[in-house]
C-alpha cells in the first residue's frame, strides 16, 4: 500500500455518473472531475518551522471533499489514486 510523506493524504475520488438526472449520457470529455473522495492513508504530519509536529486532521475511512484541480494522480497496483497535501481537503463529509 502506498504511505504517504508529511502533510499528504491519499485518497480513492469517487467517480462521476454517467447520467444527469434527466438521463441524458455525458460524454466523457463532458465530466467535471471529482472533488469527494476517500481517505486510504495520512502522512504523519506537517512538520512546523519550530520542529513540532501537527498531527493530520483526517483518519483512513474519512469522506472528503478537496479542491478541483489539486493534488497528483497515481495508478498503483491497478487502482487509481489522488495524493493531496491535507491543505487542499475542503471538508469531511458525515
Amino acid at each position: 500500500m502506498l504511505k504517504p510523506l508529511g502533510d499528504r493524504v491519499v485518497l480513492k475520488a469517487e467517480e462521476e455518473e454517467e447520467k444527469t438526472v434527466g438521463g441524458i449520457v455525458l460524454a466523457s470529455n463532458a465530466k467535471s472531475k471529482p472533488t469527494t473522495g476517500t481517505v486510504v492513508a495520512v502522512g504523519e504530519g506537517r512538520l512546523l518551522d519550530n520542529g513540532q509536529k501537527v498531527e493530520p486532521s483526517v483518519k483512513e475511512g474519512d469522506k472528503v471533499l478537496f479542491d478541483k484541480y489539486a493534488g497528483n494522480e497515481v495508478e498503483y497496483g491497478g487502482e487509481k489514486y489522488l495524493v493531496i497535501h491535507e491543505k487542499d481537503l475542503v471538508a469531511v463529509v458525515d
